[in-house]
C-alpha cells in the first residue's frame, strides 16, 4: 500500500492505459462489425447492378439510341391504328330538341316498317326501334345526341336485316344508356372506345343468316361487335333418308332379248329367213335429277340470338 501511496501517478497512469485499451478494443471491434456489414451490402448492390447492365436496355449510352428507336416504332405504330379507325369516330354528336328526336325515330321506324312488308319479314306489333319508352315520352335534352347516333346504328341494322331474308324478327332489345337518367358519360383513361349493347332475336334460313352477319361486318363507316349467338334449329331430330326426295328412274322400253329367239335348224327343215336385226332402242334422255341433291341440311327454319355492341370510336389519344 505504500508504493501505491508513494506511486500515485503511476497507479494512475497504469489505470488509464488500461481503461483505454478496454475503451480502444470495443470501438474497434464495433467498427469491424460495421464494417463487414457495410461491405456485405455493397456486395450485394454491386451485384445486382451487375445483372441489370446484361439487360437489353440498361441505360447505357449504347443502348441510347436502342431505346429511343423501340419508343419511334412504338408511337408509330399506336397513331397508326387510331388512324385506322377515324373513319367509325363519329363527326358530330349534338343535341337536338326532344321533339325532334321522337320525329327522327318515327322516320326511321317507318322506313324500317315499309323495307320489312316490302321483303316479308314480320316485325314485333309494338316495334318502335328500340326505343319504345319515347312513344309516349320525349328523351332529356342532354341525351339526344348520342341517342341520334345509337338510332343511326339500329336503322342500318334492321334494313340489313330486311335485305337477309329474315322472316320475322322475334325482339330488338337497347340497353338504355346512362344519359337518359341524367347523368354523363366519362370515359376511362385507357379506353379508345365506347358500346352500345344490343340484343336481336330473329328467325330465317340459315342463308339470311350469313348475309346479315356478312352484311354488317362489311360496314366502312360503322362498327359492330358481335359479342356471342346462339342458333336453334327448328327441327329437333336430325335428318332421315325419307327426306331426301329422289327422282324416280323412267320405265324401259327396250324389248328384252328372248333366250330361245331362233338360230336353231334342225335336221330335215329348211331355214328360216334371218329376221331383220333388232337395232336396240337409245335409252330415253335423263331427266334433271337436281332434286336427288337437294338440300336435307340447312333449308329448316332457325332462330337466331345474337348479342352485339353497337361502338362509338372516343377522340384518338394524344401521346406524351
Amino acid at each position: 500500500m505504500s508504493w501505491i501511496k508513494d506511486n500515485k501517478f503511476m497507479v494512475a497512469l497504469g489505470g488509464g492505459t488500461l481503461v483505454g485499451a478496454a475503451l480502444l478494443y470495443y470501438m474497434g471491434a464495433e467498427q469491424i462489425t460495421a464494417y463487414d456489414q457495410a461491405k456485405a451490402d455493397f456486395d450485394a448492390a454491386q451485384g445486382e447492378a451487375a445483372r441489370y447492365e446484361k439487360t437489353a436496355l440498361y441505360p447505357k449510352a449504347e443502348n441510347e439510341a436502342g431505346k429511343r428507336k423501340a419508343l419511334a416504332e412504338y408511337r408509330q405504330a399506336t397513331e397508326s391504328i387510331q388512324s385506322a379507325f377515324n373513319a367509325y369516330r363519329s363527326k358530330d354528336l349534338t343535341n337536338v330538341s326532344p321533339q325532334d328526336f321522337t320525329n327522327s325515330v318515327k322516320s326511321a321506324n317507318e322506313e324500317i316498317v315499309k323495307a320489312a312488308a316490302a321483303s316479308g319479314t314480320k316485325l314485333p306489333e309494338a316495334f318502335f326501334c328500340g326505343f319504345e319508352s319515347y312513344k309516349s315520352a320525349l328523351a332529356r335534352g342532354n341525351s339526344t345526341g348520342i341517342l341520334s347516333y345509337e338510332l343511326d346504328g339500329i336503322k342500318t341494322l334492321m334494313l340489313e336485316l330486311t335485305k337477309s331474308g329474315a322472316t320475322e324478327l322475334k325482339n330488338l332489345y337497347r340497353q338504355p344508356l346512362i344519359e337518359e337518367e341524367g347523368q354523363v358519360y366519362n370515359a376511362l383513361g385507357p379506353d379508345v372506345a365506347r358500346k352500345m349493347p344490343l340484343e336481336i332475336t330473329f328467325s330465317g334460313k340459315e342463308d339470311s343468316m350469313r348475309k346479315f352477319l356478312s352484311s354488317i361486318s362489311k360496314k366502312t363507316d360503322q362498327y359492330f361487335v358481335i359479342r356471342s349467338i346462339a342458333v336453334h334449329n327448328q327441327k329437333k331430330e336430325a335428318p332421315k333418308v325419307s327426306d331426301a326426295k329422289f327422282d324416280k328412274p323412267a320405265a324401259s322400253t327396250t324389248p328384252s332379248n328372248d333366250l330361245f329367239g331362233g338360230g336353231f335348224v334342225l335336221p330335215g327343215e329348211t331355214p328360216a329367213t334371218p329376221a331383220a336385226e333388232n337395232k336396240e332402242a337409245a335409252p330415253p334422255p335423263t331427266a334433271d335429277s337436281s332434286r336427288i341433291l337437294s338440300q336435307v341440311l340447312g333449308n329448316e327454319e332457325i332462330q337466331v340470338f345474337l348479342r352485339l355492341d353497337y361502338m362509338q370510336f372516343l377522340p384518338a389519344k394524344k401521346l406524351p
